[in-house]
């Protein structure tokens, strides 16, 4: 269920602005850490990089760690050496702050979204913990 509501997603968020709870904070400079930074959870980040239910980032990106995965979007190896943790944080939160074309979804944001199911509208994919523990396993992969 969560895989179909992340590929709809993506099909209608072609928006140009963060969500009323990340907008004030979100610049293309990046997203500031949100208070979940404090408990963030390398392995819990790992398992949600993988899981390809719930968040689907393994479809589309090589995640650090393991040989396989999706080529749609960049390599997720290094990320963490070539972006600074607030813009690695924005580009998951809502990608279109900073790429109003992407096809990413906006993991953290349901600002400009559209026809969506009653059950899911005004829910995130992510919520605030777990975007904090996949940025926590992008910045400290394992060593290879």
């Amino acid at each position: 269920m969560r895989l179909l509501f992340v590929c709809f997603w993506m099909l209608v968020s072609g928006v140009h602005a963060a969500d009323n709870a990340t907008a004030a904070k979100s610049t293309v400079d990046g997203m500031p850490a949100t208070k979940s930074a404090a408990t963030a959870n390398v392995e819990r980040g790992r398992k949600l990089l993988l899981n390809r239910q719930d968040t689907g980032c393994i479809l589309c990106h090589v995640v650090p760690g393991f040989k396989d995965g999706g080529d749609m979007g960049p390599s997720l190896v290094g990320v963490g050496q070539r972006l600074s943790p607030e813009l690695l944080r924005q580009r998951i939160a809502d990608p279109r702050v900073i790429n109003p074309q992407t096809f990413m979804p906006a993991y953290f944001s349901t600002k400009g979204l559209q026809n969506v199911a009653k059950p899911l509208k005004g829910k995130t994919v992510l919520t605030e913990q777990a975007l904090e523990d996949i940025i926590s396993y992008l910045l400290n992969p394992p060593k290879d």
